[in-house]
Parts: C-alpha cells; sequence; structure tokens
C-alpha cells in the first residue's frame, strides 16, 4: 500500500506543477506570492485516496485530482485507518486561517444504491442554521463545489474498483470549531466548524474577489431572510458606533470593508431599494472624491477632499485655516479643528452631496442613506 508522505512525515509539500497554464506565483505590493489550494481541494483529494484506500486496497502512487481551474493537484498525505485518509490544507501565502489544518476523509461502503456518493460533514465541519446559503439548513457547510469535486474522485475510484453499490465520506477538520471564530461563519449561521470551500479549488493570494465573494454571501442571505432595507458598515467602528449610539445590534450591518462601490452593487442586484450606509469620516470621504475602493493602495487625498470642500463651503476662510486643515494628521483631528472653527455642518452638508453624488452614478436606482461620524465628534453629518 503506497503511503505518501512529506518530508519528515508531515512537512506538506504541496506546489503547482510547472506547466500548470498558471503562475505559481502572483505579485503583490511588490513580493512574489505563492498560490495555495482550497479546503474543498482537500477535502477532495483526501476522500479520493480514502476510496482508493478501501476499495483498491491501496492508493495510487500518482494519484491526483484536477481541480475546477484544471490544475493538478497532488498533495502529501497520510492514510490512518483503513478508508481514513488526511491532507494539511495549504494556503499558499495568503493569510487563511485554515492554513495547516488537518483535513481528513472517513470512506464507508455498503452495498445497495447505485453508485451513490454520500458526503456528511464531521467532526469541525459547520452546519447550515440560516438559510441564504449555498447549502439548506440543517446540511453540513460543504459547498456545491467541492461536494462535486468529491463525488466526481470518489465515483471514479468506483469504477476502477468495479464497485456499485454506496459510498459514504465523512469530512472533519481538525481544530475546525476554534478555527471557524475567526471567519465569518458565526455571523452567516454556520455553527460547529469552518466550512469546505472553494470554486476554482485554487486559492489566490491576497484575492480581493475572495473578500467580495464573502459580502455578496451575506448580502444575498439578508435578502432571503426578508430584509427590506440594508445597513452597510465599513467596519468594526462603524458597527460599534450604532451599537453606542444608537442600540443597534453589531450583526445588524453588513460590513463591507473597503469594497464600497461592490456593496452596494451588490445590494442592488439582490434587489434592495433602500440603503443606509454608515461610515467614518476617515473612510467615506474618499468616497465624495470619487473613490470606488477606499484601500489606501488606491491613494488618500482625504485632507485634500476635505480643504477643497472647505474652500467651497465657507468661500470666507482663510488661507491659513485652508493650510492648517490641509497638513492634519488624520481626518479625526480635521474634524476636531473644522468643529472648533465652527465649520464642520457646512462642510460635511457638501461633503455629503459629494458622496451621494459618487453614489447615484454607481446606483441610480436606489435609495442610499448616510451616516458619517468620528470617534470625537460622534454623527457629524447625515443624509
Amino acid at each position: 500500500m503506497h503511503r505518501k508522505q512529506g518530508p519528515k512525515g508531515w512537512k506538506q509539500y504541496c506546489r503547482l506543477p510547472r506547466k500548470c497554464g498558471l503562475k505559481a506565483y502572483r505579485t503583490v505590493e511588490m513580493k512574489k506570492l505563492r498560490y495555495g489550494f482550497t479546503t474543498g481541494s482537500a477535502a477532495a483529494f483526501a476522500a479520493k485516496a480514502a476510496a482508493c484506500d478501501l476499495l483498491l486496497g491501496f492508493v495510487p502512487k500518482d494519484i491526483s485530482i484536477m481541480t475546477p481551474k484544471q490544475i493538478k493537484y497532488s498533495p502529501s498525505y497520510k492514510l490512518k485507518d483503513r478508508g481514513v485518509c488526511e491532507v494539511l490544507k495549504d494556503a499558499g501565502d495568503d493569510p487563511d486561517v485554515t492554513d495547516k489544518m488537518t483535513i481528513r476523509a472517513i470512506a464507508e461502503a455498503s452495498e445497495g444504491g447505485t453508485n451513490e456518493i454520500i458526503i456528511k460533514g464531521g467532526r469541525g465541519v459547520g452546519t447550515v442554521t440560516k438559510p441564504g446559503l449555498d447549502q439548506p439548513v440543517g446540511e453540513a457547510a460543504i459547498n456545491h463545489v467541492p461536494r462535486e469535486m468529491i463525488r466526481d474522485n470518489v465515483l471514479s475510484v468506483c469504477r476502477a474498483a468495479d464497485f456499485t453499490g454506496k459510498v459514504t465520506v465523512t469530512i472533519e477538520a481538525d481544530g475546525g470549531e476554534e478555527t471557524a471564530k475567526k471567519t465569518f461563519n458565526p455571523r452567516l449561521g454556520i455553527v460547529g466548524g469552518i466550512s469546505i470551500l472553494g470554486t476554482t479549488g485554487i486559492v489566490e493570494p491576497m484575492s480581493d474577489a475572495a473578500l467580495v465573494d464573502t459580502i455578496r454571501v451575506e448580502i444575498h442571505q439578508r435578502k432571503v431572510l426578508g430584509d427590506r432595507s440594508l445597513l452597510l458598515a465599513f467596519g468594526n467602528y462603524g458597527q460599534e458606533f450604532l451599537l453606542k449610539d444608537y442600540c443597534i445590534d453589531l450583526d445588524a450591518a453588513v460590513k463591507c470593508s473597503n469594497f464600497i462601490r461592490d456593496a452596494l452593487e451588490i445590494a442592488e442586484d439582490e434587489g434592495f431599494r433602500d440603503i443606509t450606509l454608515v461610515g467614518h469620516l476617515g473612510k467615506i470621504v474618499k468616497v465624495a472624491g470619487g473613490f470606488s475602493n477606499t484601500h489606501s493602495k488606491y491613494g488618500d487625498c482625504r485632507m485634500e477632499i476635505l480643504t477643497a470642500a472647505l474652500l467651497r463651503a465657507v468661500p470666507c476662510c482663510t488661507a491659513d485655516e485652508a493650510r492648517k486643515l490641509l497638513a492634519s494628521n488624520t481626518t479625526e483631528e480635521a474634524a476636531d479643528y473644522l468643529a472648533s472653527l465652527g465649520y464642520l455642518d457646512e462642510v460635511m452638508n457638501l461633503i455629503l452631496k459629494e458622496i451621494s453624488n459618487t453614489i447615484s452614478h454607481w446606483i441610480p436606482d436606489v435609495n442610499v442613506h448616510l451616516m458619517v461620524y468620528t470617534l470625537n465628534q460622534r454623527l457629524i453629518g447625515r443624509r
């Protein structure tokens, strides 16, 4: 029986093949970052190897699976008991909380059924408790693409073994219950563990697309749950502001992070026509300048936007006042300074108007309310 081992037994060796049609690295902010593989790929490979061990009595030396991205995946693995295989999940250089987690597949065969493959979630894999997600309530949080990967690979082994009965595959994730607390799963209503995810089978390091997909899932869930309006906040500060000043529960708002335009357009696509956007001045002021993503890598211009608004909203302001505002280190300092001059309301009225103008270009048929705050001044603008 072949048991493929990495160096020193458990050091994962998992890389993209040289001729895979995809660069093994991508460059982010001048750094080369290595691609990885999803929990779905790890689960599918483990399931195939477990099925080989169970039905064939051995695991082929060249065993691999093909990811949806058409990249072969052949990691190190361990066989435990008969029909049990473990794989270390390798996220590459992505800061994924599931990196180096042990993903285990347990294969069990029984007579009856015609090539029926049953997929279950075991220890460390979450269970869906709210509607609007990839899987129905009560099912294991193993998304449909990983399920298809598991099913197709196990079926291929069944054909090779000339086995026509039923195979049950249980997927486990060591430490999944604790790790899940660091993910969006508790907010989404997935309890007891992580999700087995992946649409391409490949982890693209530091990918914006993965974050936007998470926002999309949460907004879709709000719609399925029957919400008629949507509350968006840029991050934790926005949620804390809503809780402290308006007694609005932390989970009431969907966090859009820096992806403001993406979140608003997703909300429009989901059918929301009434949205309230809550943001700290330091983030939301960038929207007044036309920024669709508020991450600093796309530019700053916060003080320039505020100073331009001051000059337009308060023509009688002095050059020294404008220069001092422009030299502010933070938007907190800038807002405090404008408040001390008595200009904050006038400037914020103009900023709010410009934010509304920007958003109306993105989603003209949606009514978007705005709430802007700072930590010191609290609510400084509403429209």
